[in-house]
């Protein structure tokens, strides 16, 4: 049963591995509008993600992958009660990829305004709707004992997944001004500066009302989190993060403030996930039908085999990972080739 829990976390830490890498070129994408004045500021913020945002969509991919071969039965219910919701992700995933890359095809300045505003309407819906996913994952879902979802489009978009979509939005949006203090300079740098304490202000006042929130909720991760007082360190240590990394941005060390910014996200899933294990999809119906770790894994071979390529194949992923930042390091210089 060890493989369950082994399988559990490698998945988390995949998701996590998409939110936090994904995450920084969304928040990008929503910045824009706001950061940008001309043409060519429109051009270094988009270069900066160029060489890398379609890397970081591989990790959602092998999220997908993970969550078919190891929990089958969570992928089933999730993707057949999330439809429409799925659809509509796919759908602004694909007009993202149209924008990034057909902006630069005509010099008019109609043709490049109406792609960058794509590319920010894009960003927000991708960022919206996994949060408003995640809220519900969160609430619990109406999941009867047969492993079904009865739920449409109007239901997923309640107020406490909305809340959590938004924050989620702010909390991308902040991340991505992370990002950007490495790749630009002068006064759009300053501008980038500028936005990070407000951002980071809207981030805590949402922060703290989705706690609150989440706490009066009929849900079984208050439970959780008084039973196992240990996991409180995670969101703790999120908090610590936000504010180290306001801090090392203060002082211009904007690598290590990018760093903490990735640490922040990665103890707020880390919170999720120690709230809701050993559950990964809840029910609202009741507690019966909550599809875990246990109820919902594929068999022990399969997961034994999954364990062995995830070893032999996962530094392969890092490593090309770290090569692809490696390589692309340093300020955005605009060239022929740029989009």
């Amino acid at each position: 049963m060890w493989l369950n829990t082994t399988w559990f976390v490698l998945y988390v830490v995949i998701i996590t591995g998409y939110v936090i890498l994904d995450g920084f070129d969304l928040g990008v994408g929503i910045l824009s509008p706001w950061l940008c004045k001309d043409d060519r500021e429109h051009r270094i913020v988009l270069n900066s993600i160029g060489p890398i945002w379609d890397g970081n969509e591989v990790w959602l991919v092998l999220g997908g992958g993970a969550l078919f071969a190891a929990f089958p039965f969570v992928y089933a219910s999730l993707f057949s009660g999330f439809y429409t919701a799925m659809m509509l992700v796919l759908l602004v995933l694909i007009l993202r990829t149209v924008a990034i890359e057909f902006r630069s095809k005509r010099e008019s300045s109609r043709w490049r305004t109406t792609w960058d505003w794509f590319f920010f309407g894009s960003s927000l819906g991708i960022a919206l709707l996994l949060g408003v996913a995640l809220g519900n994952v969160i609430r619990g879902v109406k999941l009867d004992s047969d492993g079904n979802i009865a739920v449409d489009l109007i239901d997923l978009l309640n107020p406490y997944s909305l809340l959590v979509g938004i924050t989620g939005v702010v909390m991308l949006s902040l991340h991505g001004a992370f990002f950007l203090t490495q790749k630009v300079e002068g006064d759009l740098l300053e501008r980038v500066r500028r936005q990070i304490p407000r951002l980071g202000a809207s981030f805590f006042v949402l922060g703290t009302t989705l706690v609150i929130w989440t706490f009066n909720l009929e849900s079984r991760i208050v439970d959780n989190f008084r039973d196992r007082p240990w996991t409180v360190a995670f969101p703790v240590l999120a908090l610590g993060a936000t504010l180290a990394a306001w801090r090392l941005v203060e002082n211009r060390a904007y690598l290590s403030g990018f760093v903490a910014s990735a640490v922040t996200i990665a103890m707020l899933m880390a919170s999720v996930a120690a709230g809701l294990y050993p559950v990964m999809l809840p029910s609202s119906i009741s507690a019966a039908n909550d599809l875990t770790i246990h109820n919902a894994a594929a068999a022990q071979n399969t997961l034994t085999v999954m364990f062995v390529m995830a070893i032999i194949g996962m530094p392969f992923v890092l490593l090309y990972t770290v090569g692809i930042y490696y390589f692309f390091r340093g300020k955005v210089v605009l060239d022929e080739e740029s989009y």
